[in-house]
Formats: C-alpha cells, structure tokens, sequence
C-alpha cells in the first residue's frame, strides 16, 4: 500500500481553524491547572503543530508505521501546545493529557518526551532538535528509506550555534527531506529577541544554502502552500512562520510575561470565555486528583513504549595481536570496525559512522574508504555531530561518535545526556585519553572520561587495556543493545600476556562487561587498574615478586562496575591500590572505594591517579611527574604493605 501524499484537504481548513480554538483552551486548562508551564508559545506554535500533523504522513492509530514522516519538536516547553494538537487529532485522549498535564508519574511532562504518541525525540535543551532530524536523515539515507523529517522550532534558540552547525550538516549532505519549521512570535522568556539577541534567521538559513519560505504561522491555507512548497522543492527548506505570542486572547497576545507562566484563576476564566470554549476545569481537576492517587501506587503505574528501532550487529572475528608486539588501542578499534561492516554481509550495512575532521587521528580513515556510504564528516561540530549520532541510533542504525577525549565526553556532555534521556544506542568512543596524549598537553589530555560519564544513568564505560582487549570490546558494543562508552587512549602499547607468556585476551577469551581480569595473583596485596598502564601494573607485579612481595593485579576495563567476587578475593588480603591514568578524584578509584564501603571490608586504600592537569610531553615522563611510573607505584606498594 502506497503512502498517502502530503496535503491537507479544503474541506479540512475549517475543521483545523476550529479546533486551533478549542486546543487553545485545551492549553489554558492544563497549564492553568498544573499552575505552570508555557502557555504563551504554546498558543503561538498551536496552528503550525495542527497543520504539520495534518500534512505529514502519520497515522494517529499506528504512531510507530515504519514509513511515516519523521516530525521533531526542538522548543520542548510548548509541550501543552504539542499535546493539544496530537490529542484532538486522535493520537491519544486528549483528556489524560489535560488532567495529567506536569503530574508526577504522567507521561505528559513538562517538556516533551518520546513515551507520548506522536512524539519523536524528548526535547528541553534548546538548539537540539535540528541535530536530532539530522540524525533521523541520516538513519533514512542508510537504509534505504523515503520519509520526510520535519523539525519544528522557537525563533529565539536560532541564536544557538548547534542550529548553525545542523543547517551546514544537512547542506553538505543534500538533505532535501527536512523541513524546518519557525516559529517566529519575536518573544523570549527576557522580551522581544531582536532586542535581547538580534538573529537574522532568514540570512542565516539563506548563507547555508537553504531555501528559505516565510507564511503566516496562523493561516491553515498559507501553511498549508508552505509546507507543500518545502516537501517538493528539493533541498533542505526552512519555513518562517509569523505568529503571535499568546494569539487568541487579547491581553495575552505580544506579551513574553506568558511565555512561561501560567494563567491566575481570574485570568484564565476571562481567557475562556474570550475563546468561547467550555469552563470545564472542576472536572480535569477531578481527574487530576483521581489520577495523582493512581500513579502513588507503583504498581499501577504504566510502562509507555517509545518508537525505538533497535539494531544489533555481528561482531565478526576477532583479532588477535601477538605477544611482544606494540600496538595502538585506536588502530585495533578501527581495525575492528572494518571488520564488523564487513561481517554484515551487504554492501550498505546498518552502521553509521561519525566523525568531526579526526579520522586518521582516531583511525576510521580506512572505514570511510570502504564504506563512503556509512560515514559522516561533520567537520569541527562536535555538538551536532553528538546530537545526529544519538538520534540516528534509535531509527534502526547503530552509531559509532569517534572523537578525541575531550571532544567527545567533556564538551558534548550535555548532548550525550540528551541522548541518555532519549535511550539511544550509541557508541561513544574516544581515544587520546588520559595523560597518555603526552605531547598535545592539557588541553587535549581527557582526564575525566569516566567521572563526567558515570552521570550518565544508561551509558555504560569500558576502558580497555590492550589491543586484543579493545577489539573484542569493540565487537561487543556493536552487538549489545544500548549506549556505551568505550575510552582509549593514544600511544602503542604491549600487548599484556600470562605469567607463561601467552597474551591474556585471545584465545578463548570473550568479552563480558562488569567481569574483572585477574592479570596476577598474591596475597600480600591487590593493584586494581584499568586501560593503558595496566601493563605497568603488570611489570611492577614482577618487581615486587623479586622483592618478595606478591600482590594481586586485576585489570578493571568495567570502572563503574567492580567485579563482586574478584573484589571480594582481592579484600581478603587487607591492602588495596589504585592505579589509573584518570583525575583520582571520580575514576576507578572512586569506584572500588565505594564497593569497600558500601560492603563494609576492612580494607586499606591507596588510591594513585591524576592530582593536577598535566603539561606537554612525552608521556612516559609525564607519567613519572604524576606519580605513576612503574617506580612511584612499586614505593606506593610497598609502603602499604610495611605500614
């Protein structure tokens, strides 16, 4: 059956002008009744909402049909707007949505979240959303399939650089399948936006490339004309819709003060009659109070499905890297990377890559020669590129971000934790971490990889420690559902091996995160480690043996997950180190410390990390500045034992 074409009937204009007054009142209700909220941009973005979800190709009873159009909302805070519209186009009840309008436990937040019918992408951080239907574009052209994302949007976050960095995107690639859509009321929460931050939308689409359409934002026949006109012209096209703040009742319209606060009682009954609808709120505020008792009872509370598509790749055979060798974390991820492309099967596989002006760096040049189709060059636009990536993980791909460190954690932080709250499956990896990237000096040197991500409640970190480690982690994230970040660091490192030489993460050896690698066993105390100066531990380990001293030394790849029963063994011998190229304050550390405690050992801690940024140099030196060359931890060892 052939999709229905984009349009809205003549017969259906009315209809729509109609119920732009009644979804007015449906705004004022909730808002009024949660006693917060956005009411004014909500009344302001209403007609565009109606008139987008009418024209799109969606189906209200089948919100998740496979071959609808992709319809982004990026000003998250004219939720009750958003609501309105789906609820009196047959998405769901539009009374729920009223009733439980900013209610703990409702699906229908404050902001809008991808658990309602009808909604894409949970949006609040302003600037985001054309990031995120870049990233459904992306995930369309991978596979093969013709939709139309739509991606509307506030006038005041165009200020935002990331919008700029998502327009170029979208140019560069040809993505004649996004439509923007502005709402341009001229107000923001401090005034009229061409007072508090003068953009010029129009020039700014307009120098990227972009065709550019401008309409009356409360016209259903002009917007109508518009969005026809964006979905046929054949490059991306940004419609500017004039509207007002607050339209439909006289003393709220043109006025920012509504644009985040909610009608007074004696406000809101002059507002309804105004719009001439049904002063019904006794009875939503019954339900409201009907509902508020349900959801006190977790039991009863429901678990809402979002339209996740969910991919999950064959890892392909690994790897193995021979004893003696020194070999580049970042080379044996992108070696691997090539391989799982491969292991699909199909010429155009289900993966995106993305980079931003990195790919020898992070080793995924060779990728992108072999796969041109699957890789993304997004330039120096981290927070786009984080964004794109997120988005195009949960539209059927599985997406790898490669960046450095302090790219791809510390300045996209807030990104990733978008992407956290949306459940992507993506891949974060990121090499050049820790004091490691020597030479590039502190401001390249990503001390904090693990610290800024354990904030994350759905990512997962692996730091792996050799080359055959970081390959079999890397074809486990690529066929494990979910976000994970896989951190690496710079130099070439020794493969680590057995006491009888053999290397330790080949053979049988199967990736499995939370589990802990005992590397070296001993009683008189235990070096817990992780990532590249796990095999310092392991060279410190055969010092202390000829000192007669035996220590344990368990390589952690999982930091936010201490393996129980190792952790257990390792506890018996009184005497635990720390031993981590990461700031001590929020790594490993800071991981086994709270395993100790939380399950009450009696255990000594010396915990050996990184106290201050470190400066430009060979890492070697920069790790015996920092106190962890192989001698400042033999001393720290040997101190703990003697005390």
């Amino acid at each position: 059956m052939n999709p229905p074409r984009r349009w809205i009937a003549d017969e259906h204009l009315e209809r729509l002008r109609e119920m732009g007054r009644i979804a007015r009142g449906d705004i004022l209700k909730m808002t009024t009744l949660a006693a917060s909220g956005h009411p004014g941009g909500s009344m302001s973005s209403i007609d565009i909402y109606l008139a987008l979800f009418s024209f799109a190709r969606v189906r209200p009873k089948d919100p998740c049909w496979p071959a609808r159009d992709r319809i982004v909302i990026s000003h998250g805070h004219t939720s009750p707007g958003v609501y309105a519209a789906l609820g009196r186009l047959g998405f769901f009840d539009i009374d729920e949505a009223i009733a439980t309008f900013r209610l703990a436990g409702s699906r229908f937040e404050g902001h809008v979240e991808r658990c309602v019918p009808g909604v894409e992408w949970s949006t609040g951080n302003l600037g985001q959303g054309l990031s995120a239907g870049c990233g459904f574009a992306v995930a369309g052209r991978v596979r093969g399939m013709d939709y139309h994302v739509f991606v509307a949007m506030s006038d005041a976050e165009q200020a935002k650089g990331q919008v700029a960095e998502a327009r170029r995107f979208a140019h560069k690639y040809g993505f004649s399948n996004i439509t923007v859509i502005v709402d341009y009321n001229e107000r923001q929460i401090s005034g009229k936006t061409y007072e508090v931050m003068p953009v010029n939308i129009k020039e700014g689409y307009a120098s990227d490339s972009w065709r550019v359409v401008e309409t009356d934002g409360h016209d259903f026949k002009a917007l109508r004309s518009a969005l026809n006109e964006a979905v046929t012209d054949g490059s991306p096209t940004v419609v500017i819709a004039r509207t007002v703040m607050g339209k439909g009742v006289s003393f709220m319209e043109g006025n920012e003060e509504y644009h985040g606060r909610p009608l007074k009682i004696d406000e809101y009954k002059k507002a309804i009659q105004e719009l001439g609808v049904e002063d019904d709120l006794d009875k939503y505020r019954e339900l409201r109070n009907r509902f508020a008792s349900e959801l006190k009872d977790s039991s009863r509370r429901k678990t809402y499905e979002s339209c996740s598509e969910t991919v999950v790749l064959k890892p392909g055979l690994p790897r193995t890297y021979g004893a003696g060798s020194h070999v580049e974390t970042r080379q044996a991820f992108g070696n691997a990377l090539i391989d799982i492309a491969e292991a699909q099967g199909v010429e155009k596989p289900l993966i995106a890559v993305f980079d931003c002006d990195l790919a020898e760096s992070v080793r995924t040049m060779e990728f992108a020669k072999k796969f041109p189709h699957n890789f993304f060059q997004a330039g120096v636009q981290e927070h786009t590129t984080a964004t794109i990536a997120g988005a195009a993980s949960i539209q059927g791909v599985v997406s790898f971000f490669v960046d450095f460190g302090v790219f791809g954690v510390d300045e996209t932080y807030n990104q990733h934790r978008l992407n956290d709250i949306n459940h992507t499956n993506l891949k974060v990896v990121v090499t050049h971490c820790g004091l490691n990237v020597g030479e590039d000096g502190k401001t390249h040197h990503c001390i904090d990889y693990v610290g800024v991500f354990r904030n994350l409640y759905g990512f997962r970190i692996i730091v792996p420690a050799d080359a055959n480690q970081t390959d079999r982690a890397t074809r486990f994230i690529a066929s494990t559902p979910g976000n994970f970040l896989l951190a690496v660091g710079r130099s070439r490192l020794p493969i680590i091996t057995d006491e009888a030489g053999r290397e330790v993460f080949a053979g049988n050896y199967v990736f499995k995160y939370g589990t802990a690698d005992v590397l070296r066993t001993g009683g008189d105390a235990a070096i817990f480690t992780m990532g590249s100066i796990a095999h310092k531990a392991v060279s410190a380990w055969e010092r202390l043996r000829d000192m007669g001293v035996n220590v344990m030394v368990v390589n952690v790849s999982s930091p936010l997950e201490v393996d129980e029963k190792v952790l257990e063994e390792a506890a018996k011998t009184g005497r635990i180190i720390t031993y981590e190229d990461h700031n001590v304050k929020t790594g490993l550390g800071a991981s086994v410390s709270q395993a100790v405690a939380e399950r009450g050992y009696s255990v000594r801690i010396k915990r050996l990390g990184i106290t201050e940024y470190g400066s430009s140099g060979a890492f070697e030196d920069l790790y015996r500045m920092a106190g962890l060359d192989e001698d400042s931890l033999v001393e720290a060892v040997m101190k703990l034992v003697r005390s």
